[in-house]
């Protein structure tokens, strides 16, 4: 029924379908803007169905009665399912393919530019910030990783087996002014299982903000659940497994940027950093990063499944260089593909945070 249901978006004609079973009626056409508050977002397909060499988007005003019966569906539970395989088209930055929501503050009002300041939030440190729709925000998530892709030519590589379910992102300037504008990622949440492991873990990577050119360029990782991408070890009873739900809060207020993870059966996880500065997360100066952070980009909250089994093959870079044939059937029954499903997602705007809140990191670092 789901294919029918895709026919239904193409005709963009709103309907109700029932199917009667023992005199009980069951509606059957619900899409994720059914259940989920998607009045913000837009969403990224790892598609092309309009053959432009481009991954198909859906705007914030079509997503209301859209479903991808692959990529982007509710399941039988209600949760908003996010799937995307290693190989299809990509985004003209990367080539890691995506089923991902891009927020939008905007919301409908298309006449507002994607990058404009109206459509984007910043950090209060930032000389121009009252231009901005939002000083800093909030997205709360709750979500199980389904599966990640289960092959990698490089699995040495920490990208392989992963994906990422959150990001904040800085938009990509023609023209980079001191230092910014490199449309870099402050926070990335991954989720990383070796295939041969019972349980993955859960971190996060802040990217210094410098030029691609910049071997220093890198993204720094922090332990969640279990362990970064720089430990290759089983994450045993620290882990978390497939299926496994967890939830993180990325709370921006003013400068700083203040995450909170949990899951049951674990401890809450606490982390600040401040985006203004080139402090890292454990309290110490990054001597390589931006002296003022993202003090001046322009940045948006994304959420889904960003799959980072990159089929590149270049060993002497970060690709693990995953397979895949670009057929999605093939590749859904070999394994060589990342899905996501959320039983939560909020935005909003930021809210002081407890005080203390993340101090604890500093003490336990290593």
């Amino acid at each position: 029924m789901r294919s029918f249901s895709n026919y239904l978006k193409h005709s963009k004609i709103a309907v109700s379908i029932v199917f009667l079973t023992s005199g009980i009626g069951t509606a059957i056409a619900d899409v994720p803007a059914d259940k989920f508050d998607l009045s913000e977002w837009n969403i990224t397909l790892p598609s092309d169905d309009n053959n432009d060499g481009q991954p198909d988007q859906v705007s914030v005003k079509d997503i209301k009665k859209f479903e991808h019966s692959d990529f982007f569906y509710l399941d039988e539970n209600g949760g908003m399912v996010f799937s995307t395989p290693n190989k299809a088209t990509t985004t003209k930055n990367t080539t890691n393919t995506r089923s991902e929501l891009r927020h939008m503050l905007r919301g409908k009002s298309s006449r507002i530019k994607t990058h404009d300041p109206k459509n984007n939030f910043t950090i209060a440190s930032n000389p121009i910030a009252k231009k901005f729709k939002r000083i800093g925000g909030k997205m709360e998530a709750t979500l199980k990783v389904n599966h990640v892709s289960l092959n990698a030519k490089y699995p040495e590589k920490g990208p392989a087996y992963s994906v990422v379910v959150g990001q904040i992102h800085a938009t990509k300037w023609k023209k980079p002014i001191k230092g910014f504008g490199w449309g870099n990622e402050p926070l990335k949440i991954y989720f990383k299982k070796h295939p041969n492991h019972e349980k993955g873990s859960v971190f996060w990577t802040y990217e210094r903000n410098l030029p691609k050119s910049d071997e220093n360029r890198i993204d720094i990782a922090y332990p969640v659940f279990g362990n970064t991408w720089l430990d290759p070890n089983e994450p045993g009873e620290q882990g978390i497994s497939l299926g496994e739900e967890f939830s993180y809060v990325v709370n921006v207020h003013e400068d700083v940027m203040y995450l909170t993870f949990e899951a049951e059966g674990h401890e809450t996880v606490k982390y600040r950093i401040n985006l203004g500065n080139a402090i890292d997360a454990y309290g110490d100066v990054d001597k390589y990063d931006h002296p003022y952070g993202y003090t001046l980009d322009y940045n948006y909250f994304k959420a889904g499944a960003y799959n980072q089994c990159s089929t590149k093959d270049d060993p002497g870079f970060w690709y693990p260089a995953c397979p895949g044939t670009g057929n999605w059937e093939e590749d859904k029954a070999n394994g060589n593909y990342s899905s996501v499903t959320f039983s939560r997602l909020i935005v909003g705007k930021s809210v002081a945070p407890e005080p203390g809140h993340g101090e604890n990191q500093k003490r336990d670092k290593g």
